[in-house]
């Protein structure tokens, strides 16, 4: 098994020292290149690649996002409040009036609060439909967890299934070795012909090949899942070996439950229905009236002052508008349109969602099933090939079996051991696509 590398430590070092004086980071770099091995559970790989995923910080950003539009989308229903301060001069004539007759005098200084309150079915909608929106994006948000939950399962169970394969590699090349070394003493004692030297040759050149091969693909298991979980390419890891301790699998009919419940791409789906409809309610409401209302309290008068010449001048005033629309050649009705296709187009998209949740759900319960049911069969197979190969090789040193029946046996335990491994890794990761359903079991 490789030891684990520690590259990046003193790469960024090298950067860090480009960019500032050597003192300033001795210290730092050498904290970092003397971290302690880090031990991790599939929980912690799973907090630490939430951290660092960005296809999965993007739907959080985009959670964020929605959750302001619902915040603004409410603030529209509500009364805003501005104070507006402004100085305006104008021409006078001889009389001390302005020459532009829309001008109130020649100084006019305006200093009021003002409140608008805009009243319409629209802004309501519109509300609505951010509301949907929030529960559409916490709702693919969800698929993203589960989704990356998934791909850290696989690649975690895939490490750990990698590491027991150059174990049992190791052993089968090591069973090579003594199975040459027994061939050739066995020659040179008269008991065997030089075929069987070279059938062993053979083998321990297969096995030792196997065995490089085995060690290169623990080494690309192990860099996948440092992208996954590590900012800076942290390699100085070992992982909490769980693979022998699968939990159970609940009975369909509970699994059905938790799915009807906890399904985030039917409830996507029922939330992007939602936005749809609110999306025609918001296109419509533009044929109806909108009222505006209001209300100015402060100074609007020649001199900036609350009273002149013994007038007060801070007061108030209020405006009512009501806007009905008469005639936009045609494009609020084609933007209803548009809401209506996209709201079909939601509505064939929830119904293929429902099905295909249906479908999903039963071919990810069979297959965790079924990979469950196999592990017995495959554990008592690996353990029937190691007791065939020690009888094996006790027939053979007795002269009562061929090299041919010895590498047989080598080859059916390596094959048993590795399949067996496989079929736990499989079994977990049945499971997580079985939780992307359901939720947690």
């Amino acid at each position: 098994m490789f030891a684990a590398h520690k590259i990046i430590a003193p790469l960024s070092g090298l950067l860090l020292l480009a960019a500032v004086s050597t003192a300033q980071v001795a210290q730092p770099v050498q904290a970092q290149t003397s971290t302690a091995t880090v031990s991790l559970t599939l929980a912690d790989a799973l907090a630490r690649a939430k951290a660092n995923s960005p296809q999965f910080q993007a739907a959080l950003t985009q959670l964020g996002l929605a959750r302001e539009d619902r915040v603004q989308a409410r603030a529209a229903l509500l009364p805003g409040v501005d104070y507006n301060n402004g100085f305006i001069y104008t021409q006078g004539n001889e009389t001390a009036t302005p020459r532009f007759i829309a001008n109130n005098a020649v100084h006019e200084y305006v200093s009021e609060g003002a409140v608008q309150q805009s009243l319409g079915l629209g802004q309501i909608a519109g509300y609505q439909r951010a509301s949907a929106a929030q529960a559409l994006a916490r709702a693919k948000a969800e698929i993203a967890a589960r989704g990356l939950a998934v791909t850290v399962t696989q690649a975690f169970y895939g490490y750990l299934a990698a590491q027991n394969k150059t174990v049992t590699m190791q052993a089968a090349n090591d069973e090579a070795q003594h199975f040459l070394d027994l061939s050739r003493k066995l020659e040179h004692g008269g008991e065997v012909a030089h075929s069987d030297v070279i059938k062993a040759q053979i083998q321990a050149n297969d096995q030792l090949r196997a065995l490089q091969e085995a060690k290169l693909a623990e080494q690309n298991a192990r860099l996948s899942l440092a992208v996954l979980l590590f900012p800076n390419f942290f390699q100085d890891f070992t992982l909490v070996d769980d693979l022998g301790t699968a939990p159970t699998l609940p009975p369909m009919p509970d699994i059905q439950q938790l799915a009807q419940k906890n399904n985030p791409e039917l409830s996507a789906a029922f939330a992007a229905m939602e936005v749809a409809n609110h999306e025609v309610l918001v296109a419509r409401a533009a044929h109806l009236p909108t009222l505006v209302l209001d209300y100015f309290y402060g100074i609007d008068a020649s001199h900036f002052a609350v009273s002149t010449d013994g007038i007060r001048n801070l007061g108030y005033a209020a405006a009512a508008t009501l806007n009905i629309p008469v005639w936009h050649w045609g494009a609020i009705q084609s933007k209803v349109k548009q809401a209506e296709l996209q709201r079909h187009q939601a509505q064939v998209e929830l119904s293929a969602a429902q099905r295909q949740a249906m479908a999903d759900l039963q071919s990810f319960y069979s297959e965790a099933e079924t990979s469950r049911g196999q592990l017995d069969a495959l554990h008592n197979s690996a353990d029937l090939a190691a007791e065939s190969l020690r009888l094996t090789n006790l027939r053979y040193q007795a002269g009562e079996a061929t090299a041919l029946e010895v590498v047989d046996a080598q080859n059916t335990l390596t094959q048993a051991r590795n399949t067996y491994r496989d079929g736990e890794a499989r079994y977990h990761v049945a499971l997580a696509n079985l939780q992307t359903l359901t939720g947690a079991f």
